[in-house]
């Protein structure tokens, strides 16, 4: 069976995530508790069921850290297995929560007067509860993605084939912050700005006259050519941890010229090696936007 596990913070965006697998023909299951991931497992094994997908929250409590060894049991048995870790900041649940006026399930934990916490409270003790859970899979940091980026992501990340790593470099723009899902993040804003050429300011680094600017600067080729060197000394280190996955953010101001061409051009020279994935998290969510 092909198995997906959706997991995370509440209100980062696995509604989305299971909704999207229902489309593409998963068998969903919504907020199963822990103790029965193994026996639904197997019922639907037998009743014919190849494509499932799960989703795990903190309403499990203590025994959500159980996920992973019951993850590792599946992948025993046959099964494959893929684990989706969605992420979001504090600031970004907040707005969600306020704007769909829905209680955190973290609050309605507990006995008595003290029960009930603020929301910050509430988001902070299930950061804390699932922080065991934060590095299995994939992590995606959803906040200011706009819901069919999600989708798409999703969707690449269950039909990825199995392999012992997956690179994903992915540019954002700091004036919206540094990705949650980053494991490494480098800092390209020092890299001269195409921005401040007139002819260059409404392209982005995907368009032939951004890179061909770029390309012509030796300071960009340098600091393309030593995050490439040490991605190739630290990679077979981070293998030897049995990472699947590893995330690799550059960053520039606005994530539209400088950090989208120097990914491109390490994506090009890791594809020869590793199987990579390119996001472009700026220019993604303003594509979403004028959709």
């Amino acid at each position: 069976m092909r198995i997906v596990l959706v997991t995370g913070i509440s209100g980062s965006g696995k509604s989305i995530a299971i909704n999207v697998l229902e489309d593409d023909g998963y068998f969903c299951i919504d907020n199963l508790p822990i103790r029965f991931l193994h026996e639904v497992i197997t019922s639907l094994r037998e009743a014919g069921h190849e494509k499932v997908a799960v989703s795990v929250d903190a309403r499990s409590g203590e025994s959500v850290g159980d996920l992973r060894e019951l993850a590792s049991g599946l992948g025993r048995y046959g099964h494959d297995v893929k684990i989706i870790f969605l992420n979001a900041r504090t600031d970004t649940l907040v707005q969600r929560y306020s704007e769909t006026r829905r209680r955190h399930p973290m609050s309605l934990r507990g006995a008595g007067p003290d029960a009930t916490g603020t929301l910050v409270e509430s988001i902070e003790r299930e950061r804390e509860l699932m922080s065991a859970l934060e590095d299995l899979g994939v992590s995606l940091d959803t906040s200011d993605l706009h819901p069919n980026v999600l989708r798409s992501w999703v969707r690449d990340v269950v039909g990825t084939e199995r392999a012992p790593l997956t690179l994903l470099f992915e540019s954002f723009a700091y004036k919206h912050g540094v990705p949650l899902d980053a494991d490494l993040v480098f800092d390209v804003r020092c890299l001269p700005n195409p921005f401040y050429t007139p002819e260059l300011r409404p392209l982005t680094g995907l368009d032939a006259p951004v890179a061909e600017y770029l390309q012509a600067i030796p300071s960009v080729q340098r600091m393309i050519d030593h995050i490439g060197n040490f991605l190739h000394t630290w990679l077979p280190h981070y293998i030897l941890e049995n990472r699947s996955y590893l995330t690799v953010a550059l960053g520039c101001t606005g994530g539209q010229h400088r950090s989208v061409y120097c990914v491109e051009e390490l994506a090009r020279r890791f594809r020869r090696i590793e199987h990579v994935l390119v996001r472009h998290r700026a220019l993604a969510s303003r594509q979403a936007t004028h959709a």
